[in-house]
């Protein structure tokens, strides 16, 4: 004995020949017409727009709010089809006309082969490394041994000092965290096949409600990081967590709006769908931050491990390899290496207009993801506090974060070799959109690299004897 069920939305329909109708299953199937696309440019029409054939008397269906948002425009159709459609090969006239499926396959999992061949490697030379610095440092008797050694037990004094910025950076770490939740549980959902292509737009309705809900964990951790740095302007950071970055993201969503608008392009949104996202994040999002930036600054500030010094340290001077730009940009190259495979297929069903099915691979990279900015930056922040720079704070959230700018490099050269678009118009859509996905991009790469460094340095100065 066995028992299954359908996901929603996924039930399959019963259709006869006709003249054969029954209550439980239909002759006609219902052909419905969406938004006409070009190679040549990123402005959708919508079907009514051309002089096309019109259907008289039907009733137009509802979009819910991620086909909005993407442009989809559902019409009816005048056309009819009397043909019992198999629900097992309803996908495939999509899946066959994709091109280079199985380079697609080689690919990714070539990837992944890389990425946790590398990953291990950089956990090997951690784990070796670290073991024997702390076991050395815990066998130091006396007061002499201790002043020969040099590394990162030296600023011990100094690891936890308040970064410049503070507030800023704390900001950036409660909207980074928003959009960590926000996208394990988007990504999670899609490989249960909740989100499938067949619900079309439930992915992007799911991402925008959950950002709206997911406003508590970003006041807290915005609270709680900024309090732990010696702030005292909660309120301030408050609202500077409620407004700032997700303010940029809807700035530049609103002027991309603005000129589909004035192209009577299919892709510009409503008003009233703008006030509805202005509702979610003024009446919901903005008062459940609130809520998590109460409970975050109620709290104790965070205990560290070691005491701080009132006088800093004098930072020596570094080596080329050790100075911040450097590593920022190396510590970016391999996290990059992981996604832009799964980067090149993601932009192609945004831009090409081809179907993205394979979220179970997707899933796996962004784990993968997780890992090598982890790794990637605290191997980097290791070698920074041997050679006694303790100003790990803002390096650890660049360097994972400088992916971002990988991202946007990869865009631009997407747009001048794979892309045929052309007008003023669609250049301006295509980097105002890529602007918003780069800064998105930023704030979650580089929170994951913050939290990684953070869990590290109280880690490491936890279990060895400071005096």
């Amino acid at each position: 004995p066995a028992a299954a069920f359908y996901l929603p939305g996924l039930a399959p329909v019963n259709f006869c020949e006709a003249g054969k109708e029954k209550p439980e299953c239909k002759s006609g199937i219902e052909l419905f017409v969406n938004r006409l696309d070009s190679v040549e440019s990123v402005l959708p029409y919508e079907y009514t727009a051309f002089d096309f054939c019109q259907a008289e008397g039907k009733k137009r269906p509802s979009e819910n709010l991620g086909q909005v948002l993407f442009g989809e425009r559902i019409e009816p159709s005048p056309y009819r089809e009397e043909k019992n459609i198999r629900w097992a090969s309803r996908w495939d006239y999509i899946l066959e006309s994709m091109p280079h499926t199985h380079i697609q396959w080689f690919s990714i999992m070539n990837s992944l082969v890389i990425v946790l061949f590398l990953s291990g490697m950089v956990a090997m030379i951690m784990l070796r490394t670290l073991h024997k610095d702390i076991a050395r440092y815990n066998q130091m008797d006396s007061t002499e041994d201790a002043q020969e050694e040099f590394g990162w037990k030296l600023v011990h004094g100094d690891i936890f000092r308040p970064p410049r910025k503070g507030m800023l950076l704390s900001v950036f770490l409660g909207s980074g965290t928003q959009i960590l939740i926000m996208t394990f549980v988007t990504l999670f959902f899609a490989c249960l096949g909740f989100l499938s292509p067949a619900n079309r737009g439930a992915l992007m309705t799911c991402a925008v409600v959950l950002w709206v809900l997911l406003g508590t964990p970003a006041g807290y951790v915005a609270a709680r990081f900024y309090k732990s740095f010696g702030g005292e302007k909660w309120k301030t950071n408050v609202l500077l967590t409620s407004f700032l970055c997700p303010g940029i993201v809807f700035a530049d969503f609103f002027i991309m709006n603005l000129i589909l608008w004035g192209e009577g392009s299919s892709a510009a949104i409503p008003f009233g769908t703008l006030v509805a996202i202005l509702a979610l994040w003024f009446c919901i999002s903005v008062p459940l931050t609130f809520i998590g930036a109460y409970f975050g600054f109620k709290k104790n500030a965070i205990e560290h491990p070691v005491r701080t010094n009132q006088i800093p340290r004098q930072i020596p001077e570094q080596s080329f390899y050790t100075k911040p730009l450097p590593g920022i940009i190396m510590g970016g190259i391999l996290p990059f290496g992981c996604i832009f495979i799964q980067l090149f297929f993601i932009l192609n069903s945004i831009w090409s207009h081809q179907m993205y099915y394979m979220f179970g691979f997707l899933f796996l990279v962004f784990i993968i993801l997780v890992i090598t900015c982890s790794e990637a930056t605290i191997l980097l922040c290791y070698f920074h506090l041997c050679a006694e720079d303790y100003h790990w704070q803002w390096r650890s959230f660049l360097t994972s974060g400088f992916t971002a700018v990988y991202f946007l490099i990869y865009a631009i050269h997407y747009f001048f070799s794979k892309l045929q678009i052309t007008g003023t118009a669609s250049t301006i859509l295509y980097f105002g959109y890529t602007m918003i996905m780069v800064l998105i991009f930023f704030l979650f790469t580089g929170t994951i690299g913050f939290f990684a460094c953070f869990w590290f340095v109280t880690k490491i100065y936890s279990v060895v004897k400071v005096d």
